[in-house]
């Protein structure tokens, strides 16, 4: 164990008790940044309502011992606190608040939590040494509020970008004027701050090309990863008689949706139902009212298993339980660029994965991982045609099993270390 030696800031918007995929980065990289010489304090969202809370990160925070700073605002999540954890809406409706919210508020909702966190960084770097400050957005309103304190405080500012800001897969833009000032507040706190980390190379890509003054070695990509210890920890469950396991973890969720999956499904379940009757199914997290009238309407019940919202390490458990892991990321504007952290659970678990993806980080990460069967994500018959190679590999004990090089690469310690890195290379010294 290396001495403590460092501090850094950390501020992150998404962090436990929530749940999902948004909050697994930055606190994994909160737990194992002790390990090589920095001590972490937390300066994170109060109560909120939210879909998800994550018990099993929570009891995995409160062991860390680390000091956590917890601060409210009047953002939509803040106000509606009372109601504690929310269901998913319809993706109709969910849209719908997406779009009237953009237009509202310029970046994002977070404003006013944003500004309550410039308000106390400020406070504590006036009153604490700290080596430096690491964001993690979105939020991008709290990248900007915080980029402002660069001028005021000789201190490193690292951002990480989980998502695209300007332009993103989710960015709705009712006016030009919406467009510009997006770019130019992205633009004003990028020239502010010290260091930019992306979770894959189309990220970077992007952000260089639209902001001409970056350069490569302004931006180090650390992927998505998984935690060994969860793997080790988790909960194990049987695995139904000789039927092949085919499961997603996660939920539905704007780019996502089951219904190509679903009905290259219903396809085999005509043309062979000996097969079909192999197959089960599995959905754990949250498979919202519409898919499961989907389900329904194709009369694909007998098939499904819904195992619902779960925390963390018995996702984790359900996931080894599987035969094959699947995903999807559907067709939108700047979709390459997107790479869902499920991937890397899915890597640690060491299980083949089918992806139905466009060209893309996603797709680019699947082909390394090797143990792979990719697909477009709306071509029903090749999803169908897919799924029968899978069954064929899995009845033969033949499916594909990934090197252990380059699941090793995702491990959260090593990327906590290459983190650990970009930190100390932008110590003042």
């Amino acid at each position: 164990m290396i001495e403590k030696n460092f501090k850094v800031l950390v501020i992150a918007y998404y962090f436990p008790p929530l749940g999902l995929s948004g909050v697994q980065r930055t606190f994994k990289f909160v737990k194992y940044m002790q390990k090589f010489g920095w001590k972490p304090t937390v300066v994170t969202s109060d109560k909120i309502a939210y879909y998800a809370y994550d018990n099993s990160l929570a009891v995995e925070l409160n062991q860390l011992g680390l000091k956590i700073i917890r601060i409210s605002g009047k953002e939509p999540n803040s106000i509606l606190s009372k109601l504690g954890n929310l269901k998913p809406p319809r993706e109709i409706f969910r849209k719908i608040f997406n779009i009237i919210s953009q237009s509202i508020y310029i970046p994002d909702n977070k404003i006013s939590w944003s500004k309550n966190v410039e308000k106390k960084v400020d406070e504590i770097l006036r009153n604490e040494q700290f080596d430096a400050v690491y964001v993690s957005c979105p939020p991008f309103s709290t990248f900007e509020r915080v980029a402002r304190l660069r001028t005021k405080y000789d201190i490193p500012i690292i951002i990480d970008y989980r998502d695209l800001w300007f332009n993103s897969y989710f960015s709705f833009y009712i006016t030009p004027f919406h467009k510009i000032l997006n770019k130019r507040k992205e633009y004003n706190s990028l020239k502010n701050i010290d260091a930019i980390i992306v979770t894959n190379r189309k990220i970077k890509e992007f952000l260089i090309k639209t902001y001409p003054f970056l350069t490569f070695e302004d931006i180090t990509i650390i992927p998505h990863g998984y935690d060994e210890e969860d793997f080790v920890r988790a909960e194990k469950f049987p695995k139904p008689g000789n039927k092949m396991v085919l499961m997603y973890a996660g939920i539905f969720l704007g780019y996502s949706t089951p219904k190509y999956f679903l009905k290259a499904f219903k396809e085999i379940t005509i043309e062979r139902p000996d097969i079909a009757q192999n197959i089960e199914l599995h959905f754990v997290g949250y498979l919202r009212k519409e898919n499961h009238k989907l389900i329904k309407k194709l009369k694909l019940e007998e098939f499904i298993f819904d195992h619902g919202y779960v925390d963390h390490l018995t996702s984790v458990g359900k996931i080894l339980s599987a035969d094959v892991l699947w995903f999807m990321i559907d067709y939108r504007k700047n979709i390459d660029s997107i790479l869902p952290g499920k991937i890397y659970e899915y890597v640690g678990a060491r299980k083949p994965i089918l992806g139905c993806v466009p060209e893309g980080a996603a797709k680019i990460a699947l082909q390394e991982y090797g143990a792979s069967f990719i697909c477009k994500p709306d071509d029903i018959s090749e999803i169908k045609n897919t799924i029968y190679k899978i069954y064929e590999l899995f009845k033969n004990n033949k499916l594909p099993v990934p090197s252990d090089d380059i699941v090793n690469k995702y491990k959260r310690d090593v990327l906590t270390e290459t983190l650990v890195k970009v930190l100390q290379s932008k110590l003042k010294v």
